[in-house]
């Protein structure tokens, strides 16, 4: 039977991480890209465009995934973005953006495809939060961002109860900054050493993933900062 995975936000710094991680370990990779995306992932085994913030899109998708595929082991949940801007400089579109974007993304594929996980009754979702919700003081100068990120936390321990009965579990990586090229461009003064990388993030999503003993874990990957 192959170990299936289906990677969201594949194209991104981290995705093409993941991708690259899972391949190596034996993984048959789905990924998932964006729908104007012209992007090749070469490691990956099949790709879908799929606006994963869009429920009937992701329905859909899920539909031809269990007639194509059947099990899944790893749904990797990496869709997701950030902006700046405080609580007075918040519109309720900035927060409606954000929630669509690192929310929305995340409980469209949990949604549908939680049934073909309990169906096997195993597999792994693993979720991407950011230290600002957990440490609101950080939150304040992006509030849509930590905002919406906290939504993912609480929809990774919701899931964890809805499958407590089961073998499936559910994970959530909470990073501090990512060392990827943009954040350079926008932080060129910072000691980039600090940070985590991507491989490191990837190297601790197979690690839930393979072991089973681990349940509802939060990952802190805070680097140096």
């Amino acid at each position: 039977m192959d170990r299936n995975i289906i990677i969201t936000g594949s194209t991104g710094n981290l995705g093409k991480a993941v991708v690259s991680k899972f391949k190596r370990e034996g993984y048959k990779v789905i990924a998932i890209i964006e729908k104007d995306s012209d992007e090749e992932l070469e490691e990956a085994d099949d790709i879908y465009k799929v606006d994963v913030t869009d429920e009937e899109q992701v329905k859909a998708f899920s539909t031809e995934y269990n007639i194509q595929y059947g099990n899944l082991e790893c749904l990797a949940l990496l869709v997701g973005g950030f902006a700046p801007g405080g609580l007075e400089d918040t519109s309720i579109s900035d927060l409606e953006a954000m929630i669509k974007l690192n929310f929305y993304s995340a409980f469209n594929m949990v949604k549908y495809f939680l049934p073909t996980m309990k169906r096997s009754d195993s597999g792994s979702f693993l979720f991407v939060g950011a230290r600002p919700s957990l440490q609101k003081e950080e939150g304040l100068g992006a509030l849509a961002y930590a905002l919406s990120k906290g939504l993912v936390i609480d929809l990774a321990e919701y899931t964890a109860r809805e499958v407590a009965d089961s073998k499936i579990r559910s994970h959530v990586f909470v990073p501090s900054i990512i060392d990827t090229p943009p954040n350079r461009e926008a932080m060129s003064d910072a000691d980039f050493s600090q940070w985590v990388s991507p491989a490191d993030i990837a190297e601790a999503m197979h690690y839930a993933a393979i072991s089973n003993s681990l349940r509802n874990m939060t990952f802190k990957l805070y680097g140096g900062v």
